[in-house]
Order: structure tokens, then sequence, then C-alpha cells
């Protein structure tokens, strides 16, 4: 089901792109997880900024009735060349105790110190003394001048109160307004599968900020960015992260290279078997053409909102939850690619996937009926 915001490009399914033959959720997104909200601030300010904040807010987290203090939570760490706030104790302790945050590198610490205020603002958390929020980025500074930091706490505070349930916005909204990936306009993308795991009916969701280098693969089709634009393609790593500093305005080498993954599900996992989902989310990255380079912060975050009490999945029933992660979180990094618009930026520009001569391709390879 289509829950394209008005006025976005087409994601994958209504480009006739489907991943896998799983059930989405009704909205195809991380909020047909029961009690997940997802709110974006953006921040498009002429050529110079294009940045922004995204939220994920489980809404079990909190002091009232119902509520917990922390979740269960499981990370994996594809490739660790990122700032990923709080990720310590997540692996240590296996819970997350604030929403998710995602912004740009050199934001994400006033990003971080604007979700203890608003943790600690919440009823029930007068005493609270230690917290870890979690705080995930990505390096939009080749769209973006990243260096202004212009991420204040109003913008982190809007996103997070902001956050609803249902459709979400996807493309260059929110973490994902300056991003790049594949060489083309990277952005913010996410998917749902729903599945059958031990005689229930499970959900899982995915949100993507997707910013990292390869080749774009559609159903196992390559689309180099020099083939559909006609341009010499910037899907190369470029050079060493400690060499950026050194690359001239307009050189056409993107910054970044990384990609925050956030899943989350409702089926009753612990840290270890949460871990071994985000895993999984991590993987998904080679299908659509991920090269994995050295200056990639890859991260998969995993959390579950199932009832404490429900008795915990086995391990040997994992493997349809592994099938489903794998297969929105796929689908959530094509979208953020597809549905994402050419941005003109600080240091250059980063094209839109153009549409029919992907379509084009697909149907040259049989991956797709021609028309």
């Amino acid at each position: 089901m289509s829950a394209r915001p008005t006025g976005a490009r087409p994601g994958p399914r209504e480009l006739g792109v489907v991943v896998g033959d799983l059930p989405t959720g009704p909205v195809n997104a991380i909020t047909d997880v029961a009690g997940v909200r997802v709110g974006h601030t953006t921040l498009h300010e002429g050529e110079r900024l294009h940045t922004g904040v995204t939220a994920v807010v489980p809404d079990a987290l909190g002091a009232g009735p119902g509520r917990r203090r922390s979740l269960p939570g499981g990370l994996f760490v594809g490739n660790g060349f990122g700032k990923l706030v709080g990720a310590t104790q997540l692996e240590q302790l296996g819970t997350i105790e604030t929403p998710v945050v995602l912004t740009a590198t050199l934001s994400a610490f006033r990003a971080a110190d604007a979700l203890v205020t608003h943790v600690l603002a919440l009823p029930g958390y007068e005493e609270v003394r230690s917290l870890n929020p979690l705080v995930g980025e990505t390096n939009d500074g080749y769209l973006s001048d990243i260096r202004a930091r212009p991420i204040t706490a109003d913008h982190v505070l809007a996103a997070l109160d902001g956050a609803t349930a249902g459709p979400v916005a996807q493309g260059c909204v929110g973490a994902g307004a300056g991003t790049s990936a594949l060489g083309y306009k990277g952005g913010i993308g996410t998917s749902s599968r729903r599945v059958e795991v031990a005689g229930a009916t499970r959900t899982v969701g995915a949100l993507v900020q997707s910013n990292f280098s390869g080749t774009l693969t559609v159903q196992g089709v390559p689309m180099p960015a020099a083939d559909l634009l006609g341009t010499p393609s910037i899907s190369s790593a470029g050079p060493r992260a400690e060499e950026m500093d050194e690359v001239p305005k307009g050189s056409g080498v993107p910054e970044g290279n990384s990609c925050m993954i956030v899943v989350a599900t409702d089926a009753p996992l612990d840290a270890r078997r949460l871990e071994r989902v985000a895993r999984r989310a991590v993987f998904a990255m080679g299908r659509v053409g991920s090269d994995f380079s050295h200056g990639s912060g890859d991260y998969g975050l995993a959390f579950t909102t199932a009832d404490p009490a429900d008795r915990l999945l086995p391990d040997d029933a994992l493997n349809p939850l592994f099938a489903a992660t794998m297969d929105a979180v796929e689908e959530a990094l094509l979208a953020s690619v597809l549905t994402a618009v050419t941005t003109v930026g600080h240091r250059g520009t980063e094209h839109g996937v153009p549409h029919d001569a992907l379509l084009a391709r697909l149907r040259a390879a049989g991956a797709l009926p021609g028309r």
C-alpha cells in the first residue's frame, strides 16, 4: 500500500519494484509497528543548508501506566566510522532508554543534549540522574554547510514533539535532507513487513538514513550514475576521510559514506536476538550495492515494543524475522534514493535517480515486465 506524502516522488512499489513476497503493513513504514511514531524537522536554506532531524519515538518508553523506562535493544556495527551517541551502553546493557534521533555528524552532540532535555522533562522523570541518549548521524557536508552546525535544541524538540503514527515522509526530509547515496541523492526511507512467527503475526519496520557509497542496484541490476545520468559517477568511496578537508568545492566527491538503520518490531526478543536482527539490517545494504568503504559508519539498531511478559521466541524461530528485516531494509534503502529529488548544495549537486531510465534498464534486464 502506498504511503507517499503529497508532492513526493514515487517510491519503489509505485514504480513496480517489489522487494520479496512478504506483505507490508498498512502504510509500509516503521510506524506499522504499533506504538512507534516518526517526526522530522527539515532545514533547506538556499544552497548552503540541507540538513535536519529525524526522530523515531516508541510510545512504550516513559514513566506512566503501561510504560517502561527501557526497551530491549540490539546494536550491530558493520563499520565503526561514525559517532553513534549512546552506543556503548546499548551494547553492554542491551536496552534503549530514549527515542532514537538521527541528524548530521557535527550536530549529533547538540541533538543528544536536546534529547536529554526532552526526556528529563517528561512526567515521572523528575528524579532521574542518569540517561543514555541515542543519536545517530551521517555526514551531509557535501550538500550542506556542516561546520555551521545549524541544528538547535528547538529543531530536535520539534521532531520529537511532532512525531506521528501513519505515513512517513521520505526522501529529502529530516536527517536525509542533505545526504548522498549510491551515486545519487540519498535521504530517509522506510518500509515494513508482516510475517508469521511461532503461530503469531508479527510486524517488522525499518527506517534508514542513507549516505553511503557504492553502485545503486535494483532487483539485482546495477544502475551506475554514469549510465543513468550520463555524467561521471560519484559512487566511489572517494578520498580517505582524513583528506576530506582538502577536497575542493565542486569536486564531485560527496562526503560521508554512512548509513543509519533503525529496526522496530513487536516480536518478543531479548537483546541478543535483537543484535542478530540488527546484523541482518546491515547485511541488506549489500543488496542495494553498498561497497562498505573504510569511511562508512554502518549501524543497525533494533528494538522491540513487545510486552515483557511475552515468552521469548526461540532462536530456531527467527528465520521469518530475519527475512522480514532484510526485505524491509532493502526496500527502505531503495525508497530513500528513489523518492529523493535533485539538490543543489554547498559544495556541489546530487541528482535524483531518473525513474524512466531506471525502469527501462530493469525491463531490458528482464527484472520488470515490458510494456
